[in-house]
């Protein structure tokens, strides 16, 4: 608990953004947890790349739709380090239902990324709250969606529920303010696994076609978000109810 360096918990780090921002936090002097749900073998290797980067790393399960894991990891991080500087709320889920097929989206399909992608997001700032108050410099990071500033053929959940993160980042920024900052990033097309699962087979082709209409002619990566949220904790520190757009210029040019 003595431990000087910042502490940071990436909720859903155990792959793409939530484990790039959390290797990279690591690389910057920062103390991780690396929250997973299922992944475990993969969170393991994230957790693994913190230790060398020189992270005294927390490893922990928790689904974060559920209170009581989600007391129960807060827990565990206040005994081993008495405090919370950052947390980026990552976790997140889908479905593969595209928006013009929404009446074929099940309850348990809807309610199930709500309560992870925004009912998740809720319980983790609630029970964060009184960590974060004793943390140094202390903020918030929600990961969005640029589909929930323009929404598209996405699953009408997942835009929903990205649409749910903005609103929640502008409302938290005003609950926690002025000793906790609050700010959102929104990436664009992503490369890697999750635009492969939503794009299939096309992926390749939608994927080159998306990077030519973009101004600096690439989709976005983990590691171009993870560099945005470190700015944000980093260096942005009168800025809060933000949401930055991570996407080299799409939505804002065609």
């Amino acid at each position: 608990m003595g431990n000087t360096k910042r502490v940071a918990l990436v909720t859903g780090s155990a792959s793409g953004i939530g484990s790039a921002v959390a290797i990279r936090l690591a690389n910057e002097g920062f103390n991780t947890i690396v929250n997973y749900s299922q992944s475990a073998e993969t969170a393991s290797g994230t957790a693994e790349k913190c230790n060398a980067a020189g992270s005294d790393t927390l490893l922990v399960q928790c689904d974060v739709s559920n209170e009581a894991g989600v007391i129960s990891m807060l827990g565990d991080i206040e005994k081993k380090y008495g405090r919370l500087d950052v947390v980026v709320n990552n976790a997140g889920t889908s479905i593969s239902t595209l928006a013009k097929n929404f009446d074929k989206v099940s309850e348990e399909e809807f309610d199930r990324v709500l309560a992870v992608n925004i009912k998740g997001m809720f319980l983790v700032a609630k029970h964060s709250k009184a960590l974060l108050n004793k943390g140094i410099d202390p903020c918030i990071i929600n990961t969005a969606s640029i589909v929930g500033l323009r929404p598209g053929p996405q699953p009408l959940p997942y835009s929903a529920s990205k649409a749910a993160v903005i609103s929640m980042t502008q409302s938290l920024s005003f609950a926690l303010g002025p000793k906790v900052r609050v700010n959102a990033v929104a990436p664009g097309w992503m490369e890697g696994e999750w635009m492969e699962r939503m794009l299939g087979e096309n992926y390749e082709k939608l994927m080159e076609r998306r990077a030519k209409m973009t101004p600096l002619k690439r989709c976005a990566t983990s590691e171009d978000v993870a560099e945005v949220v470190y700015a944000l904790i980093e260096h942005m520190h009168f800025v809060t109810g933000e949401t930055i757009i991570i996407d080299g210029g799409f939505a804002n040019t065609t």
